[in-house]
């Protein structure tokens, strides 16, 4: 949990950046990899509103992992800019949980892996914004009012799938059992998050999950859809160990600038 001597936390994470660097990263990657794959959608989505809102929700990941980017290549201090960290690194590189990486399937298989990101996302970022780190407390503090959002959009889906016909209801279930090992390792801290929490600069991932559980509850009751029970959770992600997925997207993501290195526009 947040300690109450917020200078001494400070003090504590000032003296860190090897720390705080690899869980920026983390956040930037997650944020770059999760937008990715929405802008895949981009001209497929099922109808036009939907198209766009899957697109909207792709840029303001994309902007929010710029902020984080930048913020880590000043943390890392080795001359690296944002676009070096988003594009010239390896998959065993990236710390994105595997969740955002899944290929997007059909669309209920996209709105369950956003639902799940979004329960954690929006929390984590009230609970960042009012944290002792001033750059984190100031990029959550804007990306909270879009995360938001984000939370309803998908939800609401949830609900609508969930609720619908027999075929919407049909692959909402076959998302659920495909994506649902992969949540657990959002609230599974690594040892830098543990460290940072140790220190008060992030939040315990326990406070958040009664309210993730609770909102959950509300949306599957919604959606007339039981929750899971028992499921294991796959990790790996955080850590470098990631699905085949990852490498076929890096290849289409970093194409332009490893091919023309230095290119701007």
């Amino acid at each position: 949990m947040l300690t109450q001597d917020l200078s001494g936390t400070k003090a504590a994470a000032a003296t860190e950046p090897s720390l705080l660097f690899p869980y920026v990263l983390q956040l930037a990657d997650t944020s770059l990899i999760l937008a990715h794959r929405l802008s895949e959608w981009c001209g497929h989505g099922p109808i036009l509103e939907q198209d766009l809102a899957m697109a909207n929700i792709a840029l303001d990941l994309l902007g929010e992992a710029r902020s984080y980017y930048q913020y880590a290549a000043e943390l890392e201090g080795q001359g690296r800019t944002e676009d070096d960290l988003a594009y010239l690194r390896s998959a065993v590189e990236y710390r994105n949980p595997l969740l955002v990486e899944q290929p997007n399937g059909d669309f209920a298989h996209t709105i369950l892996r956003q639902f799940l990101f979004d329960n954690f996302h929006y929390h984590l970022l009230r609970k960042l914004k009012d944290g002792p780190d001033a750059q984190l407390a100031a990029i959550a503090e804007k990306s909270v009012k879009e995360a938001a959002y984000h939370l309803k959009w998908s939800s609401e889906w949830v609900i609508r799938l969930g609720d619908g016909t027999d075929e919407s209801r049909k692959r909402l279930d076959k998302a659920i059992a495909t994506l649902w090992r992969f949540a657990g390792e959002l609230t599974t801290p690594t040892a830098a998050e543990t460290a940072l929490q140790e220190i008060g600069v992030l939040p315990d991932y326990a406070t958040l999950l009664p309210e993730m559980q609770a909102h959950t509850e509300h949306v599957f009751a919604e959606a007339n859809v039981p929750l899971p029970t028992a499921v294991f959770a796959q990790l790996g992600g955080k850590t470098g160990r990631h699905s085949e997925h990852l490498g076929y997207l890096l290849s289409e993501l970093q194409y332009m600038q490893r091919t023309y290195p230095g290119l701007t526009w």
